[in-house]
């Protein structure tokens, strides 16, 4: 039986409808996995390749007869405006079916929250703190919504894995599963997997050989790629021409112009929203990012995927992931992005036509900006990602799960909480002294309170304020923000900054505004559009970098390959970058000590990852080695002469180190932080620093395989 045979009439009849001849070939690999099997799928397959439909034509097959009545599959998306985005495609694979199709979060009225309570049925899109709601608000409900699920589809799974937010998901995924009559399969969708095992463990950690991982080949359209580099003069000002040179080439396509921050991406806007102005054009460029107020977004969206016009729209990685803006003719990346990932998601956004290819025009405007980007690329092209590494010793999303677990069941004795905890396999690593620990400090704390007599634990008066606070329901961390407004109109927000003034230009949507009136009590700040020509203040974002990036950095500059797809400016740039490593005759298995230049200071440049790098410094500084600075790709500069470090870093080498050896030589703000941790007892606080910031093993390796020489 073929794989559309496979399939319900009513789907059959949907495919016949919409004339598509042939299914993708991720489609024909899934399809029969979940039509003639009970195993969870995860569907790794490059963006545009049919991943939706994969999950869903056979998935609907199964379930529409009880699904017209019964809420049969829940889609889980890590944004809302990808839940709005799906859902008139998931409505019209679902019209021969009669199957509903309902939104639940933030923005959802409640007249359509009740609508769907009163008759769960069909297709529920969510987003995990939606259902973190539905367990503290609609306790009531849960029984009779989440009884019959026979799916939970994932979408965009790998933004969850390594998160906060994942270990959130994971709890809640188990907690749904007690009120269901069966566990519901889980069919998790990405165009960026890597460690599949990883991933097999975090669907399903009890069986993981009924999880079965699905690889759609490379996509078959062609990747067209080119650099351009161009030095900026001004530190923390791009170029002029390099925004002439955007806006000469995407004067007749439709682009994404992704940037590194959101103070890049207004930057850019307004630069490239100038130079159209000159040629008495309507503004082209759009702002997109998660400060712009979400109805200007929303009609940012509207507008590109309506559009025939060439318009671009310049964004952070708020579109990395799938929302729909329509068809894109190039994608354009100015400066490095800080891991593969990230590039291989934003490469996805384009060449989603048919017979079309991918188009991706880079610009770097750095020495390092070229080297990472040259890095990252070539990385991309070796089919390499990074791997998913799990977020680990999440004692702070158990501290969020305890208070929301017992809200949920109106206080529980002390043996069935820990007993519970032992079951959501997410926790499951967590030894029962720590979870003790944890329980013992909240109710000294009062986030947790103990009735006499009972013996019952339930919220505490502390817990209640932290439960009642309407960011309860999402575990990542917010910076605090002004709200901006022009009079009564809410433009957006921006990050607090002390050195914000009245009488600064900022710029926000892709304006230029002055800031007349800062009000601290309220946290806004009311603007006027800027009539003067003040340069507006600009925020910047960086990231931990992998070591196998920090690697194939120090290899380009140790060998003599050339790069075709660069301009003429950035081999010049990579060649005199080059000359230093050459003239030691340095090798990829070396590490070279240089003196720094114009000062006493070494600088020690070890290209490996970020969390390597930082634990290297807290062990120097536990031998007395004064450390100034280290950088993205692990160049470290410190004081000290040539021996007296190479001695210390042998004895490095050699010692037999603890995390507890390295707490005392961590600065205030290298500690690690997330939005719960701050509620964790200290010694817990620890283990999780060490698990997230610390890698005492990857050190010991990094001195063992390199050959450290100085200069």
């Amino acid at each position: 039986m073929n794989t559309f045979q496979l399939l319900s009439e009513n789907i059959q009849r949907k495919i016949w409808e919409e004339q598509w001849t042939n299914f993708y070939p991720v489609q024909d690999k899934t399809i029969p996995v979940v039509m003639n099997s009970d195993k969870d799928v995860i569907i790794s397959s490059g963006t545009a390749s049919g991943k939706t439909e994969a999950a869903f034509f056979p998935a609907i097959s199964l379930v529409e007869r009880e699904a017209v009545e019964q809420l049969k599959i829940i889609y889980i998306s890590p944004l809302k405006a990808l839940i709005n985005n799906q859902f008139e495609r998931i409505e019209k694979l679902c019209e021969d079916s009669y199957i509903p199709i309902h939104r639940w979060h933030g923005d959802v009225s409640q007249s359509q929250k009740r609508k769907m309570t009163k008759n769960p049925a069909g297709i529920l899109q969510i987003t995990p703190e939606s259902i973190e709601s539905l367990f503290i608000n609609r306790t009531e409900l849960l029984q009779k919504m989440f009884q019959n699920v026979s799916f939970i589809v994932i979408d965009e799974i790998h933004a969850f894995i390594d998160k906060e937010r994942g270990v959130q998901l994971r709890s809640l995924l188990y907690r749904m599963q007690a009120y269901a009559i069966q566990r519901p399969r889980i069919i998790g969708l990405s165009a960026t997997i890597n460690n599949s095992e990883l991933v097999k463990n975090w669907v399903n950690p009890e069986r993981t050989e009924k999880v079965e991982m699905i690889e759609s080949a490379e996509s078959d359209k062609k990747l067209l790629y080119n650099l351009i580099h161009l030095e900026s003069r001004e530190s923390g000002k791009k170029p002029l021409a390099l925004f002439e040179d955007i806006r000469k080439l995407t004067k007749t396509m439709k682009a994404i112009i992704f940037c590194n921050s959101r103070g890049e991406v207004e930057e850019a806007t307004h630069m490239l929203n100038r130079l159209s102005d000159q040629e008495n054009q309507t503004k082209p460029y759009y702002a997109h990012h998660s400060s712009i107020d979400k109805a200007e977004r929303e009609h940012v969206e509207k507008v590109m995927s309506e559009s025939q016009s060439p318009k671009s729209i310049v964004a952070t990685s708020s579109l990395e992931l799938g929302i729909d803006i329509g068809s894109v003719d190039i994608i354009i990346q100015l400066d490095n992005t800080f891991t593969v990932s990230s590039l291989k998601q934003r490469l996805g956004r384009s060449g989603r036509k048919i017979n079309t290819n991918q188009i991706l025009q880079m610009y770097t405007t750095s020495e390092d900006s070229l080297l990472q980007s040259l890095a990252v690329m070539e990385l991309n092209l070796e089919k390499w990602v990074e791997p998913a590494i799990g977020y680990h010793r999440p004692f702070d999303i158990l501290f969020h799960q305890i208070l929301s677990i017992l809200q949920e069941k109106n206080g529980m004795t002390s043996s069935a909480l820990k007993e519970l905890i032992a079951y959501i396999e997410i926790f499951q690593d967590i030894e029962e002294e720590y979870i003790n620990v944890m329980l013992e400090s909240m109710v000294t704390e009062e986030y947790i309170e103990i009735i006499h007599g009972s013996n019952e634990m339930i919220v505490g008066l502390e817990g209640e304020r932290i439960l009642r606070h309407h960011e309860f329901y999402s575990v990542f961390k917010t910076f605090e923000e002004y709200e901006v407004r022009q009079g009564a109109k809410k433009i957006g927000s921006i990050d607090k900054d002390p050195m914000y003034n009245p009488g600064d230009n900022i710029i926000l949507a892709g304006n230029l505004w002055t800031i007349q009136e800062i009000d601290e009590k309220k946290n806004k700040i009311y603007v006027s559009t800027a009539v003067n020509g003040k340069p507006p203040k600009f925020t910047s974002g960086a990231a931990k970098t992998h070591p196998k990036i920090a690697e194939k950095a120090f290899a380009i500059l140790c060998s003599n390959e050339t790069f075709t797809y660069v301009n003429e400016d950035a081999n010049d740039t990579l060649n005199d970058m080059r000359k230093k490593y050459h003239m030691l005759n340095l090798n990829i298995k070396q590490r070279v000590i240089w003196e720094a230049e114009g000062a006493e200071n070494l600088l020690f440049e070890t290209y490996t990852g970020s969390t390597i790098v930082q634990t290297l410094v807290w062990m120097l500084r536990a031998k007395d080695i004064s450390v100034s600075s280290i950088d993205q790709l692990g160049r470290i500069e410190l004081r000290s002469d040539k021996q007296e470090i190479l001695d210390q870093l042998y004895d490095i080498k050699k010692q037999k180190w603890q995390p507890d050896d390295l707490f005392p030589y961590i600065k205030e703000d290298e500690w690690f932080s997330s939005k719960y941790s701050v509620y964790v007892p200290s010694i817990l606080q620890r283990y999780m620093h060490a698990a997230h910031e610390m890698d005492i093993t990857g050190v010991i390796d990094f001195l063992e395989r390199y050959e450290i020489i100085t200069s």
